[in-house]
Parts: C-alpha cells; sequence; structure tokens
C-alpha cells in the first residue's frame, strides 16, 4: 500500500509553524513580490525569514527564503566568486554562518510544509539569481546571423 503525503491546509501549517518555533507575523512588504490580493505573513527563525500566501488553501511561497535585514528578506545573488545578501537599498558578502543559516531554515520550512525537497537544493545553499562578471554584458552580443534556409525573402 502506498504512502499519501499529507499536506496542511494554510492555517495548519502556520499553527504547524508555530509549534516549531518559528516568528509568524503580517507581512507589509515591497509591493509585487506578494500576488494581488493575497495577504502575506512572514515566517522568520534564527535572523533568516521567507513569505508565505494562501493559495487553494495551502501555503505558497511568495518570497524565497532569505537573510532578514532590517526587516526585509534579503535576496541571495552569486557572482560566481562570492555569494552576496541584496537588499532593495544595499548589498553585503554573505558570511558561511548566513548561508548555513538559510540552508537549514529552507530545508526546515519544506519539511514542515510538506513542500517538495530537491536533490541539488538539499546540497546547499542556492541563489536566487546568478551574475558571473566574465559573462557580463554579454547579453547584447551580434544579432544572430541569417539563416540561409529560411525563406524570409520572399524566394
Amino acid at each position: 500500500m502506498s504512502k499519501k503525503s499529507h499536506h496542511p491546509n494554510f492555517d495548519q501549517t502556520i499553527e504547524i509553524l508555530r509549534a516549531h518555533s518559528f516568528s509568524v507575523v503580517p507581512f507589509a512588504g515591497v509591493a509585487g513580490e506578494v500576488p494581488a490580493g493575497k495577504d502575506g505573513l512572514l515566517v522568520s527563525k534564527d535572523g533568516v525569514g521567507a513569505v508565505l500566501v494562501a493559495v487553494a488553501d495551502t501555503a505558497d511561497l511568495a518570497v524565497a527564503p532569505g537573510a532578514l535585514v532590517r526587516g526585509e528578506v534579503a535576496r541571495l545573488l552569486d557572482r560566481g566568486y562570492q555569494k552576496f545578501i541584496k537588499t532593495s537599498q544595499f548589498e553585503l558578502p554573505a558570511s558561511a554562518t548566513q548561508l548555513q543559516k538559510i540552508h537549514q531554515f529552507s530545508e526546515e520550512l519544506k519539511q514542515l510544509t510538506g513542500s517538495i525537497s530537491l536533490y541539488n537544493e538539499s546540497l546547499g545553499t542556492t541563489s536566487d539569481q546568478y551574475e558571473y562578471d566574465r559573462l557580463k554584458g554579454r547579453e547584447a552580443a551580434l544579432p544572430a546571423p541569417a539563416r540561409p534556409w529560411d525563406l524570409s525573402g520572399g524566394h
């Protein structure tokens, strides 16, 4: 007999998180992060936070886990040689302790909410954005060469 996965509803998820020492407060964040018409809740623990919203009576991430800096959930930026904590106002190098806390928070949040835990995310902290200095500026390269097999010239 196969096991059925248990996906708690939004209210049950919030109670489970509170029972596991997570702080849950209403989120009055930056416009555009929380979907229109949805009330977000900032879930935090040990200086790391994420924003959850109710979607079809289940908890869904509106803002991915990140370090809490002045009440804002910071994004994790990877520049190839180092990871950075990026907020709307400034950017700071991420410490190993911060990365470990973000990873631990993410894994615990996934386990308690019944979300899928992916193998590559379980190995370590993944970034929200990747900017490699050697590749910066290559986005606006030369236009694609004409392909002679395309008959767009009216032949």
